[in-house]
């Protein structure tokens, strides 16, 4: 498989995703997913999955197998409880960290369990809306593992925050780890207004992901991105993206693709 050597831009708009509807779920793919195949979409340096998904209250997807793979989940709006074959259970919301190593496998359930008090009796009230991201480990058959850790504060400042990496750069500064030594997830949570843009910078590396989960941004050398929009870039970086307004980026950062080149 050959290696690009020279930059590349590939913007992938959020309307162009291919999606999957059903009576609870709506969900759109950047890459190929389940039924929906594209020979020429399947992954973007180790980011093989970016799944933006609403999940009506009250459902969602019942226990099933992973294996091989270190799978990060953004909640944007309401909540979302975790549980797995190994006992771990959580609700994940907005500004909570969370990833989950499937290793030599696992078994887990991701439910909207929204509830709201009525004055009669509990009931089911508010979506959840979450990307579910998939990045390659280093190596097959790891020990499967779970971690989570609140981070709002760190995000209230605007600016890009680490939040799940296996790069030796971030160890330091991440939230949580994975098991992926070439890749790291950033956040920005642009609070943005006009007059008052705010303004963050993308790092140098062999491929980055970009894509717009909330808002509105301009980005350098590319030009206005909307909600759902994605950016491959490949041997690039330092570009600057701006937002005038609220915003919620997520970017990975990777330094090798799928079958080890770089």
């Amino acid at each position: 498989m050959s290696t690009l050597t020279t930059p590349h831009i590939d913007v992938h708009r959020g309307g162009d995703r291919m999606k999957t509807r059903i009576s609870w779920l709506d969900s759109k793919h950047s890459f190929s997913f389940g039924e929906h195949y594209d020979p020429d979409n399947t992954h973007h340096g180790l980011l093989l999955v970016n799944n933006d998904d609403i999940v009506l209250p009250g459902q969602g997807f019942d226990t099933h197998p992973h294996r091989d793979m270190e799978i990060v989940t953004w909640v944007l709006g309401g909540s979302l409880v975790h549980q797995d074959s190994l006992g771990h259970s959580g609700v994940i919301y907005p500004g909570l960290a969370q990833r989950m190593s499937a290793g030599a496998g696992i078994l887990h359930s991701e439910k909207n369990d929204s509830w709201r008090l009525s004055d009669t009796a509990a009931e089911h009230e508010e979506p959840v809306h979450f990307v579910q991201m998939w990045v390659v480990p280093d190596e097959p058959g790891l020990t499967p593992g779970y971690q989570q850790l609140e981070i709002d504060d760190e995000l209230a400042g605007g600016g890009l925050v680490t939040v799940a990496s296996g790069l030796p750069r971030y160890r330091d500064r991440t939230a949580i780890a994975i098991n992926s030594s070439h890749s790291a997830f950033h956040v920005a949570r642009m609070p943005g207004a006009e007059g008052a843009p705010q303004v963050i910078e993308l790092p140098d590396a062999p491929y980055l992901h970009v894509f717009v989960a909330r808002g509105e941004v301009e980005m350098e050398d590319v030009g206005p991105l909307y909600e759902g929009d994605a950016v491959r870039l490949t041997r690039s970086g330092g570009q600057r993206i701006t937002a005038h307004g609220p915003a919620e980026v997520l970017i990975w950062e990777m330094h090798a693709r799928l079958g080890g080149a770089s």
